[in-house]
This record gives structure tokens, C-alpha cells and sequence, in this order.
């Protein structure tokens, strides 16, 4: 029996199919959950992966122009970092509906523990922006990058200083 080949790339295979997909169908079936099992995640387990989407978003953004290593890592953490993560948040809640602001909620209430460096209010408010991510990687991500795209991500001169960073590699 030979494996079951879904290339992504090959268009006429999609344009025979309906033209409706769901995005469901736009996950790779090892990641694909229903929307009775995204109910069931915890907002623990969507700031999980809300964390590494939310990374690697940054990451890609400031892959260009290129950088030293360290470069693109002072540029990353000061993106990351709960602070900016609650500053990002606050930005990003007037343009939430209902429906994400009820999964920031409940991220908020999920977190755990106490914070080693932030303070409890910034870590939660991180928290919730990483469960915001996760939930809206898993269902809707195209709604997702029209969020992370509104995020004031460029660091300005004085976050450029701060990092100590060459404004020329930047």
C-alpha cells in the first residue's frame, strides 16, 4: 500500500475540489482539530502554542535585512518578553470581537504560578496574548496574521539603544 501523497502545491488536484475550504482543510492532518476539541484545550495548553506561534512570527519578521546573530536575538527577546507581549495586547483589543476577547479572559485566568521577573498583572496579560495566538492558530489564521500584522513590531531608536545593537545592521 503506498503512502498518500497531498501535495499542497499541485493546484489541480484543489481547483476539482469544491472552492469552499475550511480551514480545517488548510491544517496538516497531524495538526487538524475540530472545533469540539478546541472547546475542550485549556487556555493553558492555547498559550502554550501561542507562545511558539507568537515567536515565530517575530522571529520571521525580523529575518530581513539581515543580522548578526546576536542582533536578531536582542530584537526578538525585546518583542517577547511579557512586557512587550501586555503592551501588545492592550494594542491589539479594540480590534477583538467577542469571541477573542471571551479566549483573553480566560487566559488571563489561566495563569499559574508567580512570575519570577514580571509583575503578575504584565504576566497574565502575556499569557492571555499567547492563548489569544494559540486559539486563533488552531482556528482561524487567517484572522490570526490580520491581528499580528497590526502589532507595532519595528523597534524604535531608543529600543535600538536599549539592545545595544549596531543601527547599522538594523
Amino acid at each position: 500500500m503506498e503512502p498518500k501523497e497531498d501535495n499542497l502545491f499541485d493546484g489541480s488536484a484543489r481547483e476539482a475540489q469544491t472552492d469552499v475550504v475550511t480551514q480545517l482543510e488548510l491544517l496538516p492532518s497531524w495538526l487538524a482539530i475540530a472545533p469540539g476539541q478546541l472547546q475542550q484545550l485549556s487556555p493553558t495548553a492555547l498559550a502554550y502554542l501561542g507562545d511558539a506561534v507568537y515567536e515565530l512570527y517575530v522571529r520571521s519578521h525580523f529575518l530581513l535585512p539581515h543580522k548578526r546573530s546576536q542582533a536578531y536575538h536582542n530584537l526578538v527577546v525585546a518583542q517577547v518578553r511579557a512586557e512587550a507581549q501586555a503592551s501588545h495586547l492592550q494594542f491589539l483589543t479594540p480590534y477583538l470581537n467577542q469571541a477573542e476577547l471571551e479566549i483573553v479572559r480566560r487566559g488571563r485566568n489561566a495563569t499559574v504560578g508567580r512570575p519570577r521577573r514580571a509583575a503578575p498583572e504584565v504576566y497574565q496579560q502575556a499569557t492571555s496574548l499567547e492563548a489569544l495566538v494559540g486559539y486563533l492558530y488552531l482556528s482561524d489564521r487567517q484572522r490570526l496574521y490580520q491581528l499580528l500584522e497590526q502589532l507595532p513590531l519595528a523597534p524604535n531608536s531608543e529600543t535600538l539603544n536599549s539592545l545595544s545593537i549596531n543601527k547599522n545592521e538594523y
